[in-house]
């Protein structure tokens, strides 16, 4: 499975009905150490929410992101320090910016669905 790799969820939701939220159930499903990031949120199934990205700690294996462009653009330098081994951004989060900066500092940048990828067994 998953060798409990840690995966930052950044925007996500406690509504069942957004992606992110049914990526972060998936990812639990499947093992993963799964850290959410959202300002306001408090808990989202069962796990404390940190409200920015400057408050994780531990070694990142995966970002997946769930924030538009222009949410996530401002965000790029806490992404940068994060040091993911990979981010994924995930349909309607897509930034040339972004991902530019990120394959300069050698992190693998996947355009795609995390819950898709899940469920194909891609991730």
């Amino acid at each position: 499975m998953s060798q409990n790799k840690t995966v930052v969820v950044l925007g996500a939701s406690s509504n069942p009905e957004r992606y992110s939220y049914k990526a972060i159930a998936l990812l639990l499903e499947k093992g993963y150490h799964v850290i959410p990031i959202h300002p306001k949120e408090k808990e989202i199934q069962g796990i404390a929410v940190k409200p920015d990205l400057e408050l994780v700690a531990e070694p990142i294996d995966t970002l997946s992101i769930y924030l538009r462009p222009d949410k996530c653009e401002p965000l790029l330098a806490a992404i940068l320090t994060l040091k993911p081994s990979r981010v994924i951004m995930n349909p309607g989060t897509e930034s040339d910016m972004i991902e530019k900066e990120l394959i300069e500092k050698g992190i693998v940048v996947v355009i795609g669905c995390t819950i898709v990828m899940l469920k194909t067994n891609q991730f």
